[in-house]
């Protein structure tokens, strides 16, 4: 089976677990279809694109439509390639589920676009400090010194000033699978993950699932959610 799978985040709650609520957001995975594999032969890495959401034929690109023909699914609106298990071999026009995919306690990194706040100033998009609050000052929530004077004479790139905040791709990492619920192709994370209601999101097996933190909180919620 891959390491991942596309899903649409539907909004967060909170379920009872021994006597004690857990923040939980709810990601709707409709069934993913493998449409192209890769292989170490052909391609030099080994590797699954699957596709999910229906997508209107007279809307999808010939080359894609021919694609989507040969590996004989419909078309499809999101792609995403991931990573393959060691062992796993997979055929195109194959049906994956996400109970195929995660258990519960396992430790998943969910990626998604962030929600657009707009122009924002340095206080919101770094968390500067600001001046003094006293009727003193004249400066409260201005962005200070940006640079030196004569020397170097300009402001140097990267500097930390007001601007676009968020609508970026982004990714929170080591997050619980709290619960799966088949029957309604739904998976419950502990936590908050990126993107607005509805938006798409990509769920893979977490990063620091090999690191020592990681192996240790894999244990302890493997032992909560069994």
């Amino acid at each position: 089976m891959p390491k991942g799978i596309i899903g649409k985040k539907i909004g967060m709650t909170r379920v009872f677990k021994d006597g004690k609520a857990v923040p939980v957001t709810v990601i709707q995975v409709e069934p993913n279809y493998v449409v192209t594999v890769r292989t170490e032969e052909k391609d030099g890495y080994s590797a699954v694109q699957l596709g999910t959401g229906a997508r209107k034929e007279k809307r999808t690109p010939k080359p894609l439509l021919a694609i989507f023909n040969k590996a004989g699914v419909k078309p499809l609106k999101y792609l995403r390639e991931f990573p393959l298990k060691e062992g796993e071999n997979l055929e195109p026009g194959q049906e994956i589920k996400v109970e195929d995919v995660f258990e519960k306690g396992d430790l998943v990194d969910v990626t998604g676009k962030s929600k657009g706040k707009g122009f924002t100033s340095t206080m919101k998009r770094w968390d500067f400090s600001g001046f003094p609050k006293s009727h003193g000052s004249r400066y409260h929530r201005a962005v200070g010194s940006i640079g030196a004077c004569s020397d170097p004479g300009r402001v140097f790139k990267g500097q930390r000033m007001a601007g676009h905040y968020g609508n970026v791709t982004t990714t929170v990492t080591g997050l619980e699978v709290v619960d799966i619920i088949p029957e309604k192709n739904v998976i419950l994370v502990k936590g908050s993950v990126p993107g607005a209601t509805n938006s798409v999101v990509t769920l893979k097996e977490s990063v620091i699932v090999n690191r020592r933190k990681g192996k240790r909180k894999l244990e302890k919620s493997k032992a909560i959610y069994a």
